[in-house]
């Protein structure tokens, strides 16, 4: 079973940037204190939008993540014009609503197929690994495997907010189905969204999980402990489950 990594997502850094208009604080120097404690990699949504992290923040990234740098985004044209420019490590593809807090739910793999495989390749021939943001659902895991992603991020959102057993059970063992699935075709296993430090010890146990991204509760718990303190916290969690 590989190591599991943390990539940090640091968008609500820029977030709380935003909310001023200014410069503080800096995502880029956020990203460093995350790689300096633990993190493996740095993980940044650019939105359609912009609403947090900005066009200049993921090409200063470009020269300053020194492990894994991964990119979220939807199938947006300016978006993939930007990713060409960078050419980070891997990409995740993702579902995109305007009006949506956080995102919502898993990408429609079927229904994006086409435009997805276009994608895929385009980014394969840049030596760029894709990963699809997807529902714990086996029927999506394989066609996630058709349209050639390398690795499917579960998306763990479903099972977060399912606090109360029974519910929470039956969705960690959605987790486990989809990853397992995912192994049988030849899909490499990440997954994130709405982990806490809580909350993410049931998840280390699925099968081949190779990444959690997590953002907003590290960011969040790093108000009151710092930064750095808050991605030890994770990273300590995530390595006691070897």
């Amino acid at each position: 079973m590989p190591d599991i990594s943390l990539c940090v997502n640091i968008d609500h850094i820029a977030t709380l940037r935003q909310a001023r208009g200014g410069s503080e604080p800096d995502p880029i120097r956020g990203a460093c204190i995350c790689e300096e404690n633990g993190a493996a990699g740095i993980t940044v949504h650019l939105r359609e939008d912009r609403r947090h992290i900005q066009d200049y923040d993921v090409l200063a990234l470009r020269d300053v993540v020194r492990g894994k740098y991964n990119l979220e985004m939807a199938l947006s044209d300016d978006v993939i014009e930007m990713a060409k420019r960078i050419v980070p490590h891997q990409i995740t593809l993702v579902p995109e609503k305007r009006q949506e807090l956080t995102t919502e739910g898993g990408l429609d793999v079927r229904g994006n197929a086409a435009r997805i495989s276009e994608v895929v390749r385009m980014f394969h021939d840049l030596n760029v690994r894709i990963s699809l943001f997807i529902e714990p659902d086996p029927d999506v895991v394989e066609m996630s495997k058709e349209v050639g992603a390398d690795y499917i991020e579960i998306h763990t959102g479903t099972y977060c907010n399912a606090a109360q057993e029974p519910a929470s059970s039956g969705e960690l063992e959605r987790i486990y189905i989809a990853a397992q699935t995912a192994l049988r075709v030849g899909l490499r296993v990440n997954a994130g969204h709405g982990l806490n430090y809580i909350n993410v010890i049931p998840v280390l146990a699925t099968p081949g999980l190779e990444e959690l991204n997590i953002g907003h509760s590290i960011i969040s718990r790093s108000v009151f402990t710092g930064l750095a303190a808050a991605v030890r916290d994770m990273a300590d969690i995530i390595r006691s489950k070897k």
